[in-house]
């Protein structure tokens, strides 16, 4: 094997060594990714599932209709704070769908539905205390969040219950 023949064969294997490192770095890339989305995952359902929103949820869902501040207070200060922490959490969730953190998609697939329902409940509720405390931008990332999962037509789509009534699991 002659210095020339070496040459060509280090050149090639010099390539063929970045070609390896780029796909490499690739599949580690996208494993990071997934690894960041299912930590999402888990860190939405969190939020959605401790003792304080449930209870928000169950006092503020029953009432029927929008509620206007003088109608919220009238209920009581419970009522307030639950509309408060209702609202806190889905304005963090509509600032970390806005900033990519978590994907639209997966919100709207988890609680879409209820973040426009709350935000319909809770909409003059939430316009009449921008006016009162002078303060229009309080939780401006809910009101975002809704308006973009009801222009994804959210209450509109096909239940998952019946969508994927037929669903097996993987094997």
């Amino acid at each position: 094997m002659g210095l020339t023949t070496l040459a060509e064969l280090a050149q090639v294997l010099s390539g063929a060594a970045v070609v390896i490192a780029i796909v490499f770095g690739i599949a580690q890339m996208r494993q990071f990714q997934r690894q960041r989305l299912d930590a999402a995952d888990l860190e939405l359902m969190r939020m959605m599932q401790d003792r304080e929103f449930v209870h928000a949820l169950k006092l503020i869902y029953p009432i029927p209709g929008r509620l206007s501040l003088e109608e919220l207070r009238a209920l009581g200060e419970e009522h307030e704070v639950a509309a408060l922490a209702l609202s806190a959490r889905f304005e963090a969730m509509g600032l970390l769908v806005f900033r990519g953190s978590i994907p639209i998609d997966l919100v709207e697939q988890i609680i879409g539905g209820n973040c426009i329902l709350f935000w319909h409940k809770l909409q003059p509720w939430i316009e009449q205390l921008r006016i009162e405390q002078k303060h229009p931008l309080f939780v401006e990332w809910f009101q975002w969040l809704a308006e973009r999962l009801e222009e994804r037509n959210r209450l509109e789509q096909i239940p998952a219950y019946r969508r994927f009534k037929n669903w097996q699991p993987p094997r």
